[in-house]
């Protein structure tokens, strides 16, 4: 890991406080790249109401997926969007967003795919930040834009629709972080929501363990230990096999932050074509149970 002079001391391996980060607030808003804070939404909106100091933004549905082939940026294409914001391959990053941090942990992924190391999350995202009273901003920060140089991709963090073929027949614990009414087919996507398959359901063998029960109500992380009681209650164990999904591979993001960077299991992938792949594809399994 490259060693900054504003790299945060780890909380929970992979986050940093709303504490940690307010004192920093001066250093996020400098000119250096050392260290960058991003927030990434669904609705930019948000950003230009009120965001932390010093934060630049990312439009989440604009520049981290395709809408046609629902797939991540290039290299190119991440190099362009960070480097544009100021920020090199040896920046230590401070990510968040709305939404519980979905979209946030999208990116925290994606990053990791492509060989980022100092990631993290700010603990409780955006609405926690808000709801604690802290410091928020109109302004629009402008950086010095930067070179960045992509690595990888790492696929070990990643997993196709062969991968999941494959998974059906081997000892691979599949999970599937939708909502119940998801997870049985009786709704194809949450309210609101445009991205959708053609069939309902979950992929066999599968458990629904949806992304929320990560989260305490104030919207930050449980506790490790509720956490590892969570995941083994379902025999979800650190030397299983793991991949996570969801309907378009943010929500799972979050779920593989946790068991992946929280608690540190070794062999977690994130099935990010989702269920908009998996219930579009001809000749695979589904199922609609609940068992």
């Amino acid at each position: 890991m490259s060693a900054h002079r504003n790299q945060p001391q780890r909380i929970k391996n992979a986050l940093v406080t709303p504490e940690w980060l307010e004192h920093r607030l001066e250093t996020v808003a400098s000119d250096s790249p050392d260290l960058r804070l991003v927030e990434v939404d669904l609705n930019t909106d948000f950003y230009a109401e009120a965001h932390i100091p010093g934060a630049v933004s990312i439009d989440w549905r604009r520049h981290l997926q395709h809408e046609t082939r629902r797939d991540i940026p290039s290299k190119a294409a991440l190099a362009d969007l960070l480097g544009t914001r100021g920020i090199t391959d040896q920046s230590t990053l401070v990510l968040y967003g709305d939404s519980s941090n979905w979209f946030a942990a999208h990116l925290y992924w994606m990053l990791t795919y492509y060989g980022h190391e100092d990631i993290y999350l700010l603990d409780g995202g955006r609405r926690h930040w808000l709801e604690s009273g802290r410091p928020t901003s109109e302004s629009v920060p402008s950086y010095t834009p930067r070179s960045y140089r992509p690595g990888g991709p790492y696929e070990h963090v990643r997993a196709y629709r062969h991968d999941v073929h494959r998974a059906l027949s081997k000892p691979t614990a599949l999970v599937d972080v939708r909502l119940p009414e998801e997870y049985d087919g009786t709704i194809l996507a949450p309210p609101g929501m445009t991205e959708s398959a053609q069939r309902g359901g979950h992929i066999p063998g599968a458990v629904n363990i949806v992304w929320s029960e990560n989260l305490r109500s104030d919207g930050r992380f449980k506790s490790l230990e509720a956490l590892r009681r969570l995941y083994c209650e379902y025999d979800i164990d650190s030397d299983r096999d793991i991949i996570v999904y969801c309907r378009i591979g943010e929500r799972s993001s979050l779920t593989w932050f946790v068991l992946s960077e929280l608690l540190g299991y070794s062999s977690v992938r994130n099935y990010d074509g989702a269920w908009t792949e998996w219930g579009n594809l001809v000749a695979v399994p589904v199922t609609t149970d609940r068992t």
